[in-house]
């Protein structure tokens, strides 16, 4: 095994990263997800982000930039998604790290690992290309989402996010 290879089977290694992508089927996102993505948001947020998300597909879809876009399947139901990207520098930094923009989980699916296994093959996908660290942001009072990103090893970072409102 190489030594820059995770070790899945090592019992003291992170526990949802070593079966979470074998129970639950991962793909990478195609265009057809569109309108599973959408219904999917719909339930979780109560809005209708339609043309949020056609930008965001074509964005991933289209654009060059390193993107990770994937999609979680259960019985061959679309369950949920996750979608990341790349960025090999900002503010001056050339170490790689990547964002994980939005992941969204249908409620039928709730707590049967879906978003475990989305987490863990991005980051599987992520190791692959040398990123060192994973950013991404949630509400301070989005609780489910916060024990979530905790449970699967996110923690607060110390950087200070700021807003000018135009």
């Amino acid at each position: 095994m190489n030594a820059f290879e995770p070790d899945f089977s090592d019992p003291s290694g992170d526990d949802f990263e070593a079966l979470a992508r074998d129970h639950i089927p991962v793909r990478s996102m195609v265009e057809a997800d569109l309108s599973a993505i959408i219904g999917i948001d719909r339930k979780i947020t109560g809005k209708d982000r339609t043309t949020y998300y056609k930008a965001k597909l074509a964005e991933v879809l289209d654009e060059s930039g390193v993107r990770l876009s994937l999609v979680a399947e259960v019985d061959g139901q679309f369950a949920g998604f996750a979608m990341a990207r790349v960025d090999y520098g900002e503010f001056g930094r050339t170490s790689p790290s990547a964002f994980l923009d939005t992941i969204g989980v249908s409620p039928a699916f709730d707590r049967q690992g879906v978003g475990k296994a989305l987490v863990s093959q991005l980051l599987l996908n992520l190791r692959s290309l040398k990123v060192e660290a994973v950013y991404t942001r949630a509400d301070w009072n989005h609780f489910p989402l916060l024990a979530f990103l905790d449970r699967t090893g996110f923690h607060s970072s110390q950087r200070l996010s700021f807003v000018r409102r135009l």
